[in-house]
């Protein structure tokens, strides 16, 4: 599985600002919504509920907020580049700037777990994260994240 078949450019906010974790999620789901067309209330709730059972902030400055929602057609992520980060209780303790969204479909079951075990191998990688973390341009981030070399694959 690549990461170019979960995220397109339309789906990258390359200089985003928020404030708190809520007002983050509450952003990457009003994006989420003009993606998938769902309601941004239903994909708030799903997301908000699932870090209420505990932190997607994965460490390094990143968190990987994701849920299974009924209405989901595929596995679709939303990537946001913050311009300032915001504390996500993460597991390190230290604030978010690079946030990878992932919606699927309630019965996505394994394919769900392939996706996430992606991102993670993706944003793992210490080269990729600095030159993500150096542009604000949303094709530049795309090209970045869909083209990681094939060491890195799944």
């Amino acid at each position: 599985m690549d990461l170019s078949d979960l995220l397109d450019v339309p789906s990258i906010l390359p200089a985003l600002r928020a404030n708190s974790k809520k007002q983050l999620l509450q952003l990457l789901a009003e994006k989420a919504a003009s993606v998938t067309g769902l309601p941004e209330r239903d994909i708030f709730e799903t997301i908000y509920q699932r870090e209420r059972l505990g932190s997607t902030g994965v460490g390094n400055g990143i968190a990987i907020p994701h849920g299974k929602l009924n209405g989901v057609k595929k596995i679709t992520g939303v990537f946001a580049r913050l311009e300032t980060p915001v504390d996500f209780e993460a597991l390190d303790d230290q604030p978010v700037d690079l946030v990878f969204l992932l919606l699927a479909p309630e019965g996505a079951g394994a394919d769900h777990l392939k996706a996430l075990a992606r991102i993670a191998r993706v944003l793992r990688d210490a080269e990729t994260v600095a030159k993500v973390r150096g542009t604000q341009d949303a094709s530049a981030i795309y090209a970045l994240l869909s083209h990681t070399p094939a060491s890195h694959a799944a």
